[in-house]
């Protein structure tokens, strides 16, 4: 199943979204409503199950007349993953990782799709960085690699904005991770039976303007879904509702010769096969 959030006349409503790109949902407080994505995440496989044979059930959305919402409003956890790709290290000459590289990304960032991501007063630097994103289901702590996978609700799409010319100020990148209006994630949550295991093998593009800048695949991940569940549960207390953003394929505009940065006026759109796709365009910080 695929589930959308969004925003009618001021109330929040979720949907499923049928195979032609329809919308059939209702809005909080609706009679028979079965609740956020997140607490139907919480509350388990077969209460996300049931509310979306409920939802498809219902009327359909008018998509003209809402706001797409990131999936999950406020996830307590979105934890992020640099240098994933071998070939997006080797574009950024550093060696592949032996250990994940992990920052933080908090949900005042978040946006949804159509909406515009910022590029602050700050910055002439304004990078895109297309991504896969894993939304854990079911939580824990010291996950075996083995069992990880079942630990994963669904997956979408996200743009890492990214403020380079504040990011590498220092050798921590929050700052630059963290502005708001910069981080693009959704349009749907698409359940993890409705793709390949640790959503493999699937092709990943991002175009600026309509010109493809990154073209991968999530097998060229360093570190796939399986690990990245097992290795950050070692640490910390896996949630559900928490994202993980995997990590962004090489054609990064820092990295291009000349570089190339998002701008007033562009679109980006970020596309996963199976998943959907994610547009946003960009405007400068008023």
């Amino acid at each position: 199943m695929r589930f959308v959030t969004f925003e009618q006349d001021g109330r929040r409503g979720l949907a499923v979204m049928d195979a032609g790109g329809a919308l059939r949902g209702g809005l909080a407080g609706d009679p028979g409503f079965p609740g956020s994505l997140g607490a139907l995440i919480e509350a388990g496989k077969d209460a996300l199950t049931e509310a979306g044979r409920r939802l498809a059930a219902g009327g359909e959305i008018d998509r003209a007349a809402v706001r797409i919402l990131p999936p999950l409003a406020a996830p307590e956890k979105i934890i992020c993953v640099g240098l994933n790709y071998r070939e997006h290290a080797a574009e950024s000459n550093v060696a592949p990782p032996a250990f994940p590289t992990i920052f933080s990304r908090f949900p005042s960032s978040l946006i949804g799709h159509e909406a515009p991501m910022i590029r602050p007063k700050s910055s002439t630097h304004f990078d895109f960085e297309g991504e896969l994103v894993a939304v854990i289901g079911q939580g824990g702590r010291h996950i075996p690699k083995a069992r990880a996978l079942d630990h994963v609700v669904g997956y979408s799409v996200f743009n890492d904005g990214s403020v380079r010319d504040i990011q590498l100020r220092t050798s921590q990148w929050t700052m630059g991770k963290n502005f708001d209006g910069t981080g693009a994630f959704g349009p749907a949550l698409v359940t993890a039976d409705e793709l390949p295991a640790g959503a493999s093998g699937l092709r990943l593009v991002t175009r600026l303007n309509g010109f493809v800048v990154q073209d991968g695949r999530t097998d060229d991940l360093i570190f796939d879904i399986a690990t990245l569940v097992s290795e950050i549960s070692a640490a910390m207390t896996l949630k559900a509702g928490d994202v993980i953003v995997t990590g962004t394929p090489s054609g990064v505009g820092m990295a291009r010769t000349p570089q190339l940065f998002m701008k007033d006026g562009d679109v980006c759109e970020v596309e996963i096969e199976g998943i959907g796709l994610l547009r946003n365009p960009v405007r400068d910080e008023g």
